[in-house]
């Protein structure tokens, strides 16, 4: 699996611990069931591990991922739920299955292979089972009021990505992702974030504004000529300033699709 391009920053995993099956998984819930066995790739601090456990139990919910301290995270989010585990692997080598459900969110845009990625999901699938994917469209983002530095943020972060083999606007390729690796029903559809109370500027302004000066991001930013330290700092700033604005919006579209497994032949 490519090295998390944000890393795993405390501004990281905060953002990602807000995560649920409602918020980031919707188009998977009307499709887990009791006793379901679900495999959760690239599982981060496990909030929606840990959510997709408690609506399949008893069945057995496996949560991956490359980086132990994360994972060291996601066993303490998951304190009282019996039926998750968690271990460390790549996506691309998942542990075999078969699985009734195989699940990543934002994981794809951060491989230089997402293809092969969903390959391997579903060769660890069961026949008649589902793989869900997730991913946000950075070239789709809407903000409010308009603010150059953020204009520059975007690009940064969309330069970083591309710079290192992988896809920042991973939503509108997903379906055809998944068609490249081989799968023939594709249920797609689309899902939005959207963050402009008070409280909801407050906090990922708040994330954005330590991630774009102390995460991988910032540090691959800097080492490949992106930005200066100074560009970063001022960027920081702006989405201090972002938050506190009264009129503040900030908007990301997702790309999703559910792949129904067909039986091996």
């Amino acid at each position: 699996m490519t090295a998390y391009s944000q890393g795993h920053a405390a501004s990281v995993l905060a953002s990602q611990t807000w995560r649920t099956v409602d918020n980031s998984a919707a188009h998977l819930a009307p499709h887990l069931t009791a006793g379901a066995r679900v495999l959760d790739v690239g599982c981060g601090p496990g909030t929606i591990t840990v959510d997709l456990a408690r609506r399949v139990a008893p069945g057995d919910v496996t949560g991956l991922d490359p980086d132990e301290p994360t994972l060291a995270t996601a066993r303490a989010n998951a304190e009282g739920v019996d039926n998750v585990r968690f271990v460390t692997g790549d996506a691309d080598d998942l542990p075999d299955g078969p699985f009734d459900v195989v699940h990543a969110h934002q994981v794809l845009l951060h491989l230089t292979d997402p293809v092969a990625a969903l390959r391997e999901m579903l060769r660890v699938t069961r026949p008649g089972g589902i793989v869900a994917a997730r991913e946000c469209d950075y070239a789709a983002i809407a903000m409010w009021p308009h603010d150059p530095r953020l204009d520059r943020w975007l690009a940064i972060y969309r330069g970083v990505a591309h710079a290192h083999g992988t896809e920042p606007d991973a939503g509108r390729r997903l379906m055809a992702w998944a068609h490249a690796a081989g799968a023939t029903d594709v249920t797609p559809s689309a899902s939005i974030w959207s963050f402009a109370t008070p409280d909801e500027r407050a906090w990922w302004g708040g994330q954005w504004a330590e991630r774009i000066v102390a995460s991988t991001i910032a540090e691959r930013a800097v080492d490949g000529g992106f930005a200066t330290r100074a560009e970063l700092d001022d960027i920081a700033d702006a989405w201090r300033a972002w938050a506190a604005h009264p009129d503040g919006w900030f908007s990301i579209p997702h790309g999703e699709v559910l792949i129904s497994v067909a039986p091996r032949r």
